[in-house]
């Protein structure tokens, strides 16, 4: 056993004395990132899932497609919940088709309950038209006819 004088003859003392302190700049550049991610979702959504007018004229254009295919069933789950509660899926042709096959031939802004809806016009072969319109219900839906 050796004797002698030793580096610490009494307790080690702690070798950080002062109080730790935490630097801000990971927690400020987190938030920032997410307020950034935020912004640009907010930015980039209608670009990639497209304005209600062109959701409501493509919805339209399936819905129209469905029922010149004979797809009732499709075209049954592209209606709004009170038209799907009206309707059986064998029902929505004679409700919704005219003469011939129906094309989009345009779309406007409407509100419904206050909320904003599509009107969406639709030209039928013998010369009619017909408004449907589209709400948002979890995705552009049509919602009766005028």
């Amino acid at each position: 056993m050796t004797t002698g004088p030793f580096l610490y003859d009494d307790n080690p003392e702690p070798l950080h004395t002062g109080t730790p302190q935490r630097s801000g700049k990971i927690v400020v550049l987190v938030l920032g990132a997410t307020v950034l991610v935020a912004i640009l979702m907010a930015v980039l959504l209608p670009l990639v899932k497209g304005s209600a007018e062109d959701q409501a004229r493509e919805v339209t254009g399936v819905f129209l497609s469905a029922l010149n295919q004979g797809d009732t069933e499709t075209a049954h789950q592209l209606l709004c919940d009170d038209e799907r509660a009206r309707l059986a899926p064998d029902e929505v042709a004679a409700a919704y088709v005219g003469d011939g096959v129906g094309e989009v031939e345009g779309a406007e802004e409407a509100t419904v309950d206050g909320e904003p809806a599509q009107r969406v016009l639709v030209g039928w072969a013998d010369g009619a038209t017909t408004e449907l319109l589209v709400v948002n219900e979890g995705g552009a839906r049509i919602c009766g006819s005028d």
